[in-house]
């Protein structure tokens, strides 16, 4: 047996680290377990899942009748072609028809959430034909293949340009309250930022669809002011365009309900969905459309397709995930610890002069560092991820890492989304090393 430091040097030298100079991929922990709220390395550590791997693992790990059912299908079809059905494909769908809206009833299957964007761009240019600009938001994340990555403002998206940039992609100011980008404050503003989309619109002319996270996710975890979604689907319908929610990250729980967009009684055109639809114990991903664009394709070719449309072992998870929800929800757990999650990190903010925004709904938060609250300063930018300079919130994760807590970070926040199991004492224990790493930022300030 060769020991973990020769594994990862192994596993290093042979594959490709993701989002980093290959140089710094030499080590990769090597994980041994995962149990509820917590993964373990090889040498035992304990380390608190504080924002589910990558806001994806939302029933926690090892959740038994998710895994009882994927071993269930591999026994009986672990695959079958696309142009086929079984028992599990009629059994997704009916669960699937159970909690999204009754006006989108038509479900593509793909790989991941990345594709299952990529199958919504095909089909909104298609269908609404000779239309074909797609307006997305500078703090977007939409996934890394070519017609994902373009939507994404985030600036993993200056890597592959020009190359792979392709053509009708604009993007819109944000609903960042906290970093307006009209200097103005809600709700004064009048939701300025979503009526400049409608007059994005009419100057452009020819926009086929609004892409939105409906709460952005990795890049900021940034909530709408009330009205906002509504004022986006009331344009939307003037316009003629059709309005997109990816729901791939704040989907299933995440933010408290089935999908984010539920919270502002929207009804979206298409949604996008993977990670908890299976709490990510399976790579799947789905598009979700109103059956006005299956109709399109009646008599047109359809043209896109995936080897694993519809694989039998990655749909397996899907109703067994769906009903693990609904129990935690009746139980009331889901509730109860977000409430008591935003408690908690809101206090943190009174004890950190580092601190310049907590947001967040349900189990979907983050904290935002500045050097100076006034000013809202930020420790790093955009350009300093796109430059790879050391930012100040992988060093504070960094000492989390240390004391047991695992934090998904970007450039100037930290992503605090646990699993929905999470417990009050967990929570507890968490923040208390919150309390202690944030430390690091409060000696690095300006001023107050």
């Amino acid at each position: 047996m060769i020991s973990y430091n020769d594994e990862s040097i192994f596993v290093a030298n042979h594959t490709y680290g993701t989002w980093r100079p290959q140089k710094g991929w030499k080590k990769p922990l090597y994980i041994t377990k995962a149990e509820g709220v917590y993964f373990y390395d090889d040498d035992n550590n304990k380390y608190m899942d504080l924002s589910s791997q990558l806001m994806c693992s939302n029933l926690g790990h090892g959740n038994k009748k998710v895994a009882e059912a994927i071993c269930e299908q591999a026994k009986k079809i672990p695959y079958i072609a696309p142009s086929y059905i079984c028992d599990i494909t009629v059994k997704t769908i009916e669960s699937l028809l159970t909690v999204v809206p009754a006006e989108l009833d038509q479900f593509f299957f793909s790989p991941s959430g990345t594709e299952a964007n990529e199958a919504a761009i095909l089909m909104l240019r298609q269908y609404m034909s000779p239309k074909y600009k797609i307006i997305s938001r500078y703090r977007s994340y939409h996934g890394a293949t070519t017609g994902g990555i373009n939507l994404t403002g985030d600036p993993r998206r200056w890597f592959i340009e020009p190359a792979n940039k392709i053509p009708g992609v604009i993007f819109a100011p944000d609903a960042y309250c906290y970093r307006c980008s009209f200097g103005m404050e809600y709700p004064n503003c009048g939701i300025a930022c979503a009526k400049y989309i409608d007059y994005m619109i009419k100057e452009e002319g020819n926009v086929a669809a609004i892409f939105v996270e409906p709460v952005v996710g990795t890049n900021g975890i940034i909530v709408p002011p009330d009205g906002y979604l509504q004022l986006l689907r009331k344009i939307a319908d003037e316009n003629g365009v059709l309005l997109i929610v990816d729901e791939v990250m704040s989907g299933w729980f995440r933010t408290g309900k089935w999908f984010a967009f539920q919270h502002w009684d929207i009804i979206p055109d298409i949604i996008t969905t993977a990670k908890g639809c299976s709490s990510a114990y399976t790579p799947v991903g789905i598009t979700i459309t109103r059956s006005e664009i299956k109709d399109f394709f009646n008599d047109r070719f359809f043209p896109h397709g995936h080897t694993y449309s519809g694989h039998p072992l990655t749909l397996s998870a899907i109703p067994a995930t769906i009903d693990e929800y609904i129990k935690l929800e009746k139980s009331g757990i889901i509730k109860r610890v977000s409430i008591y999650l935003e408690k908690k990190l809101k206090e943190l903010k009174t004890r950190h002069v580092s601190i310049g925004d907590v947001r967040g709904i349900g189990h979907f938060w983050a904290i935002e560092i500045v050097k100076n609250r006034k000013t809202k300063e930020p420790f790093n930018t955009k350009e300093d991820k796109a430059l790879m300079k050391p930012l100040m919130t992988d060093k504070i994760a960094g000492e989390a890492f240390k004391l047991g807590v695992y934090i998904n970070t970007w450039y100037n926040h930290f992503t605090i989304a646990p699993p929905l199991i999470i417990t009050e004492k967990e929570i507890d224990k968490a923040v208390s090393v919150l309390d202690e790493v944030l430390k690091i930022a409060d000696n690095n300030v300006k001023g107050g």
